[in-house]
């Protein structure tokens, strides 16, 4: 006990000098980012019915920081037995789409939920609902609202969806927390020896991933909380059925005829260096009781993973639509490495019920598989591949029984926008499984309709023999409306999700042939009081002739000619040619929310906010990030030449800003460019040495191209940021490669060479700031940087 006191003793008075209570930006801010915020909305199986759920976007600090422990990858809720809680689900409504009339589900007072799920028909809805004791299962009638827990079972969510509805949507597929499982383990105050690891000739280029096991009693504990029991569930009376004994299930999903379970199941040894989903592990099939039937594959531990590449043995398995019990999976043909010269990266495996033949192999593919799209013919599947040499997407239609006659249906750029087809729209057909929606030959896609002057959403209507398309519906070009589901069986009422830079997303119901527009819904603006906001597109051009865009906005009010100051915000992305990297995406006549910590918020304080100014890093994909400074200081001196012109902006206080990888921009602006009067960085990640491995999109190790990541690297050139820079981490980021020891050595880099700076730490907080007090308090710190640095900066001078 004195030693434990001593050492509190010693790191006490470090964390109460450091420490502030949270702030509070201005009144308006606060009012805005409190507003209630419109529901998440899930159409229901059948679509005839439309299912609102009501959340809290910015739970407490109190709710965030419940205690949680970090192990395998994961946050685990130690009150609960689940993960950690970010979202607050409160209650939920249903309306069907040809009556007005909504009913409540009758959800006690005061309850955190899980997202709720349809079941297969439509006639019911299961959620949970965490307890002080642990977490319910509930199940609601989709008709009348009225919702009854079923008693005297606990579910956990550590591996996998706590449910998943049986096709007679009667039963339910779960994970119990298994009967005497006891209290968590209790640490030995005595180690029992030192932590080693060894390596000899094993190449592991894996990244940074963090939360990861440390010693035996993390993989103990971890064992105790991740460990479920999967159980039958049937709802009419509330009767268990188990299945199998306990184990770590990853994955478990019933086959068509529900007549065998396909799982992934964890198991010793676990590992130290990576997440849970890459320990040892097996696929297996079992039996409607819970027997072993075949094991499909044991998989080591995979902490070899080739950069960029995958592992080796089967990945992507499941049950194929349409069949009693055929499974399919992918494996990969070059050892998972993508630099090796092979003539077919991948091939794909089927193995159909009774599994007493061996696996068929079924098609070869020359690059690396990406997806598959099973369509409502048997046997008819879209299969994506992925070229990274060239970035590039091919989607190929086929039946799976006949690859000679496998037909090539797009073939494209993986970051051209504007010829994006879209995605098949998919359906639940009356089996219960999920398909693509069918007619014939003919298949249906949505996509965002990226243009020039922004996004379009559009419905197409495509044939996979012709490889014609007709468009059905379109966005208008002073709107974003995008497709959300057909209605019922009908291919000629669709709903779509309305809105303009004026008004808030609604849902409506468009026939189309007739022309003619129903109201579903009618959510209010949150925020009335940003109704005068001006939002537009600029587009302009880098040094270099590359097309760049961006999108303004200006206080309401604003008078023309008036310069103001200015903050920009940007993230970063790579392409291989200037014809992609130059492309529009996003919308200006998107409707304008303000969120969690949003940069747009400057508006309310007399800003000019330029928001995802358009910052691409050019070139061959293997070399590209040797030029990304020069690139980056050139967009961003771009952009502020394209606002100076308009005569929106004060050049002399512009303030650059960005999270994460925008972040790693900002202090390298700051560091390589005089162009900015002060930085906003938020967890972001500045020493490249600290991901040896790659970061981003770079596909050399550090050891490989040493003088790009230092030239990349803030840190090393903490010297030469002498402009005020804000850094903001959260205290529990769990992202790869951004520990918050990145912001930290970066401040004590600046501070020991005389710079300004100011380091914020958010406790419980992620990569991601969650609580409403952190958000708040994010939004204080970046207003109060601005105004000091930028707004009120006295004037020396023109630059």
């Amino acid at each position: 006990m004195k030693k434990l006191f001593t050492m509190i003793a010693v790191v006490l008075p470090f964390v109460v000098s450091a420490q502030t209570k949270y702030k509070l930006p201005p009144k308006e801010v606060v009012e805005i980012l409190d507003a209630t915020p419109t529901p998440f909305v899930v159409v229901s199986p059948q679509r005839d019915a439309i299912l609102f759920v009501d959340f809290k976007p910015h739970p407490s600090i109190d709710f965030i920081s419940r205690p949680f422990i970090r192990l395998a990858g994961l946050r685990i809720n130690t009150e609960l037995g689940t993960r950690q809680r970010l979202t607050q689900y409160t209650g939920m409504t249903i309306r069907r789409i040809t009556e007005k009339i909504a009913v409540k589900v009758n959800v006690p007072l005061n309850s955190d939920i899980g997202f709720p799920v349809w079941s297969n028909d439509g006639s019911k809805i299961a959620f949970t609902r965490d307890l002080a004791d642990g977490v319910e299962l509930w199940i609601a009638d989709a008709m009348t609202g009225k919702a009854t827990a079923i008693k005297g079972i606990r579910l956990t969510d550590i591996l996998d969806t706590p449910f998943e509805w049986m096709k007679d949507n009667a039963r339910l597929l779960v994970h119990l927390v298994p009967e005497g499982r006891g209290k968590t383990p209790e640490p030995s105050m005595v180690p029992q020896g030192p932590i080693i690891d060894e390596t000899a000739g094993k190449v592991s280029r894996m990244a940074t991933f963090q939360d990861l096991l440390k010693n035996p009693y993390d993989e103990n504990v971890f064992e105790h909380y991740a460990t479920s029991q999967l159980a039958i569930v049937h709802i009419s009376d509330g009767s268990v059925t188990k299945l199998g004994k306990p184990g770590l299930f990853t994955a478990v999903s019933s086959s068509p005829d529900e007549k065998y379970f396909l799982l992934t199941k964890l198991r010793r040894p676990f590992s130290y260096r990576v997440p849970y989903f890459y320990f040892t592990r097996s696929n297996e099939v079992w039996n409607a009781k819970g027997s072993l039937v075949k094991t499909i594959a044991e998989l080591p531990i995979s902490d070899e993973i080739p950069q960029q590449g995958t592992y080796v043995g089967p990945r992507a398995v499941q049950w194929q639509p349409l069949h009693n019990a055929k499974l399919v999976w992918v494996e990969a043909l070059d050892g998972g490495d993508p630099l090796k010269k092979v003539p077919h990266r991948d091939k794909v495996m089927s193995w159909e019920a009774p599994f007493n033949d061996q696996p068929r192999e079924a098609l070869k593919i020359q690059h690396r598989f990406a997806g598959f799209d099973w369509t409502a013919t048997r046997d008819g599947v879209l299969y994506d591949e992925y070229d990274r040499d060239r970035r590039w997407r091919t989607t190929t239609s086929m039946n799976i029984n006949k690859p000679a006659e496998a037909k090539k249906i797009f073939d494209l750029s993986a970051r051209d926008s504007y010829k994006d087809p879209g995605r098949p729209v998919y359906e639940m057909n009356q089996g219960g499984e999920r398909v693509v929606a069918q007619e014939g030959d003919w298949i249906y896609l949505a996509g965002r309709g990226a243009t020039d002057q922004g996004d379009r959403p559009f419905l197409d209507k495509f044939n996979l023999e012709t490889l014609r398309s007709e468009r059905l519906f379109r966005s208008g070009d002073t709107s974003v409306e995008q497709f959300t589901s057909f209605i019922k069986n009908s291919r000629s009422e669709i709903i779509t999700r309305y809105e303009s830079k004026a008004e808030p997303p609604n849902y409506v119901v468009v026939d189309i042939p007739n022309n003619k527009r129903t109201v579903l819904t009618d959510f209010k603006d949150p925020a009335p009081q940003l109704t005068g906001m001006r939002k537009e597109l600029i587009k302009y051009k880098r040094a270099d002739g590359v097309d760049l865009s961006g999108t303004l906005y200006l206080p309401p009010g604003y008078r023309e000619g008036t310069r103001l100051p200015c903050l920009l915000w940007a993230y970063p992305l790579e392409y291989s040619d200037p014809g992609t990297a130059g492309q529009v995406r996003g919308s200006p006549n998107a409707f304008t929310f303000l969120r969690g910590s949003s940069p747009i918020f400057f508006v309310t304080q007399g800003y000019a906010v330029l928001m995802d100014a358009t910052m691409p890093v050019i070139g061959d994909p293997e070399t590209m990030n040797n030029t990304f400074v020069e690139q980056i200081v050139s967009s961003a001196k771009a952009a502020i030449d394209k606002l100076d012109e308009m005569g929106v902006i004060d050049r002399n206080r512009v303030a650059v800003a960005g999270h994460s990888y925008g972040a790693f921009m900002t202090a390298n602006l700051l560091a390589h460019s005089d162009l900015f009067s002060a930085g906003l960085a938020r967890s972001g990640a500045y020493n490249r040495s600290l991901t040896p491995f790659g970061f981003q999109s770079e596909r050399r190790t550090f050891w490989e191209a040493t003088d790009t990541y230092m030239k990349v690297s803030p840190f090393t050139y903490a010297h030469k940021i002498n402009e005020p820079i804000l850094l903001i981490h959260g205290e529990a980021d769990n992202n790869s490669g951004t520990y918050p020891i990145q912001s930290q050595r970066l401040f004590e880099a600046i501070k020991g060479n005389g710079g300004t700076a100011r380091l914020v730490l958010l406790p419980f907080e992620s990569h991601g700031y969650a609580s409403r007090e952190s958000n708040l308090h994010v939004l204080a710190e970046m207003l109060e940087w601005a105004d000091k640095y930028v707004k009120n900066k006295v004037q020396i001078g023109a630059r």
